[in-house]
């Protein structure tokens, strides 16, 4: 998870699983919400960032090359 402190990500995360266990849809969302828990939104974001540095193990100058960092995380992700 790329901000696992971050407070709206945990708590619609578990809205998500209550949603799932009743067999209801977590669709759709919204733009506010989206910017609040979705890390390709939120590249500018300093928790976002230090979280696709440590991912990649380098320096990342640009909001771009955290959105590309976090999509090469996500990619490599097997839940």
């Amino acid at each position: 998870m790329v901000e696992p402190d971050n407070a709206d990500v945990r708590a619609h995360r578990d809205w998500a699983r209550a949603q799932r266990e009743r067999n209801l849809p977590t669709l759709p969302s919204t733009i506010g919400l989206e910017r609040r828990i979705n890390p390709f939104l939120r590249s500018r974001q300093t928790t976002v960032r230090a979280a696709a540095e440590k991912q990649t193990g380098h320096t990342l100058d640009a909001a771009v090359d955290v959105f590309a960092a976090v999509r090469r995380w996500k990619d490599g992700f097997r839940g």
